[in-house]
């Protein structure tokens, strides 16, 4: 085993909890679960858990930047794992990947974006009758599922883990809040402390980031256009503004929405010269690489994964990781306590899904409760903590309408 598959199970005690009992109750037992993750050590993990628990896996990585190749390589010897991840895919080579996962024919999906239950439902149909459900990992996967969803063309049942409590109250937030700024230090080995730090999106992502900006003395200014969003994050007490206004007075750009072009290239030219920016969205749709590259003048790798484009009016700015996720590509991702706590609801959904997925019909289902209530217990236990429980009477009382004071 690859030393860093080794770090992060010494460190996902959760995961490691569940690892008994998955195996003895036997549900995943014989079981093909394709994956489409980041392929780095915290999801080796979760692949290792669920072989061990007697699954066939095939894993690939949802994105063609985001594979650990020492990982990779090392989960490919792993007994009853299939990997197929590399780094630096082309689209193609990327697209041929999720296929190969594809075809050991799945009876359980386990996607980060969406891309998996996409072709299944699109270019792999012969597959669609054999899969019992999948799990979604991310916002952005999540979006589209329930477009799928809303249009009547998903076949099978799909748990959104991504807004399980247990995941996006921690992965969300404090994952991305502190792995975006590790990719940003590698890429850069700037200062955050005294500039000015544009976060575009206020879900739980973007409050992660701009807590964490603020924490490092960034000056944090919120684009949003959630109306709701907006006055949380003004009474959080950061500034809001439109995006092109943000980005005036903007040293950092980081974008976390979801969505597509969200920041312009001609709002760029209004920028600072040596504007930095980053992308922990999802998908490299949010920052307009192929505007800016018509646009810039001159381009010139400056650091790893740092771009440089001169712009017609003499200013620079800086694009990271080519524009996608800046936690994986230049950074080591979310903490491993924190993949800890998303994998184990990961394992326990496709458990569920291989005991109960075929009384399912199709659509979005959330996570269900005992699943969140399990992993959250698991984790107080880890952290030594105690805490109090309701009464019979404290039950009754809240289950009751008719008690007044």
């Amino acid at each position: 085993m690859h030393e860093r598959i080794e770090w992060a199970s010494n460190h996902m005690s959760v995961l490691g909890a569940l690892r008994k009992d998955l195996k003895k109750n036997g549900f995943l037992k014989n079981k093909k679960i394709s994956m489409a993750l980041h392929v780095e050590a915290k999801t080796a993990v979760l692949a290792i858990t669920l072989a061990s628990a007697g699954a066939e896996i095939a894993i690939t990585s949802c994105n063609p930047l985001t594979t650990d190749p020492p990982v990779a390589s090392s989960l490919s010897k792993v007994k009853g794992i299939k990997c197929y991840a590399r780094k630096f895919e082309s689209s193609g080579e990327y697209y041929e990947a999720l296929h190969k996962v594809l075809d050991i024919g799945p009876d359980i999906l386990i996607d980060d974006g969406a891309d998996l239950i996409k072709l299944v439902h699109t270019e792999r149909r012969e597959l669609l009758d054999g899969v019992i459900g999948a799990n979604e990992e991310t916002t952005t996967g999540v979006i589209r599922l329930r477009a799928m969803e809303k249009a009547g063309v998903l076949r099978f049942p799909v748990f959104d883990v991504n807004d399980a409590r247990m995941k996006h109250l921690f992965d969300n937030r404090y994952g991305t809040g502190q792995s975006t700024f590790d990719g940003i230090f590698s890429a850069t080995n700037l200062l955050i402390a005294g500039k000015t730090v544009v976060v575009a999106g206020y879900g739980w992502c973007g409050r992660g980031i701009a807590m964490r900006a603020r924490g490092l003395g960034a000056d944090v200014i919120v684009t949003e256009v959630n109306p709701v969003k907006a006055i949380e994050a003004r009474m959080d007490g950061f500034r809001v503004m439109p995006v092109g206004k943000a980005v005036e007075v903007a040293d950092f750009v980081i974008t976390a929405t979801g969505c597509r072009d969200v920041v312009s290239a001609k709002q760029l030219l209004r920028a600072k010269d040596g504007v930095v920016l980053a992308n922990a969205g999802h998908f490299d749709v949010e920052i307009p690489k192929a505007e800016i590259e018509r646009l810039a003048v001159k381009k010139r790798r400056v650091r790893d994964h740092t771009v440089e484009y001169l712009l017609p009016n003499r200013k620079r700015i800086y694009l990271l990781a080519d524009g996608r996720l800046v936690n994986l590509v230049a950074g080591q991702g979310h903490p491993v306590e924190i993949m800890d706590m998303s994998f184990a609801i990961q394992a326990l959904c496709a458990q569920h899904l291989a005991a109960n997925g075929k009384k399912l019909s199709q659509g979005v289902y959330p996570v269900p409760e005992e699943i969140d209530e399990r992993v959250a217990t698991l984790k107080l236990k880890e952290l030594g903590i105690e805490i109090d429980h309701l009464t019979e009477g404290q039950k009754k009382y809240l289950a009751s309408w008719e008690e007044g004071t």
